[in-house]
C-alpha cells in the first residue's frame, strides 16, 4: 500500500510539473523558430519539447542543486533540436557541395598556412563569388547546430556520442571535441568568431546581428555559412571514414 501511495504522489507531482511548465515549452519553440527557415512548423517543435517536458518531470531530482526550470529547459531544448536533426529538410546536394567547400578550405589553408579567403574557395572549386555565396547560405540553413555534440556540426560526417552515456571512453571522446572545438572557434577570423558568439552565445537572430555589424542580414548568413564550414575543415579528424 505504501509503494503505491509514493508511486501514486510520484505521478501526480510529475503532472503538476507538466501542466505548470507548458508555457516553457512554447517560449523555447518560438525562440528557436526565429532562427530557423519557415518550413519548419512550431507544433512540431512543440509536440517534441513537450515529450522532453515529459521526461525531464520524470527524471527530475531536487538534490541534484538546478532548479526543476532549469533542468527542464535543456531537456526540452534538446528534444525540440533532436526532432530538427531527425527531419532534416536539407537535400543531399547541400551536405555535398558544403563537403566541396570545407575540403577547398582546408586545401587552401594547409597550403598558405593562413586563413582562406572567399575568392580563393571559389576559383579552386570553379565558380564564381555569387554560386559560392549561395552555398553558404544553403549551409547555413540546413540545421541548427549544438556545439555540445559532434554529431551536430554540419551533417553526418561527425563521429557522434550517445547524449546520455556512461561509458568513460565515450565521455572523454565528447570532452576532447569540445576543447578542439572551443580551439577551433577561437583560430576562426575576428567577423566570423564575433558572428558565431552573437548567434550561439547571445542568441540573437541573423538580422539582429545584422543590425549591430551594420551589413544584411544575407551578408550574416554568408559569414556563418563560412565559419560553420571552415570549422568542419578544421574538425577533420573528427570525420567518419
Amino acid at each position: 500500500m505504501k509503494a503505491n501511495t509514493a508511486t501514486n504522489l510520484d505521478q501526480q507531482r510529475s503532472n503538476d510539473l507538466v501542466i505548470h511548465h507548458e508555457s516553457l515549452v512554447k517560449r523555447i519553440a518560438y525562440h528557436l523558430m526565429s532562427r530557423l527557415p519557415p518550413s519548419v512548423q512550431a507544433d512540431d517543435l512543440i509536440q517534441a519539447g513537450m515529450i522532453g517536458l515529459i521526461e525531464a518531470s520524470r527524471n527530475f531530482d531536487p538534490e541534484q542543486g538546478a532548479s526543476f526550470e532549469t533542468y527542464a529547459g535543456i531537456r526540452i531544448r534538446g528534444s525540440m533540436l533532436d526532432e530538427i536533426r531527425r527531419t532534416d529538410w536539407t537535400p543531399r546536394s547541400v551536405h555535398r557541395k558544403a563537403r566541396e567547400v570545407a575540403e577547398a578550405v582546408r586545401k587552401i589553408e594547409n597550403e598558405k598556412g593562413r586563413d582562406a579567403r572567399d575568392v580563393e574557395v571559389a576559383e579552386i572549386m570553379g565558380i564564381n563569388l555569387d554560386e559560392y555565396h549561395k552555398i553558404l547560405q544553403d549551409a547555413t540553413g540546413c540545421r541548427i547546430f549544438s556545439f555540445e555534440d559532434p554529431g551536430t556540426l554540419g551533417e553526418e560526417g561527425f563521429v557522434s556520442p550517445e547524449r546520455q552515456t556512461n561509458q568513460p571512453f565515450e565521455n572523454l571522446q565528447k570532452s576532447d571535441f569540445k576543447e578542439g572545438l572551443a580551439k577551433a572557434i577561437k583560430g576562426l577570423p575576428e567577423r566570423e568568431r564575433l558572428i558565431m558568439a552573437l548567434y550561439y552565445d547571445e542568441e540573437l537572430n541573423l538580422r539582429e546581428i545584422g543590425e549591430i555589424l551594420g551589413v544584411s542580414e544575407s551578408r550574416v548568413c554568408q559569414i556563418h555559412g563560412q565559419a560553420l564550414i571552415r570549422l568542419r575543415a578544421r574538425m577533420e579528424a573528427w570525420l567518419v571514414d
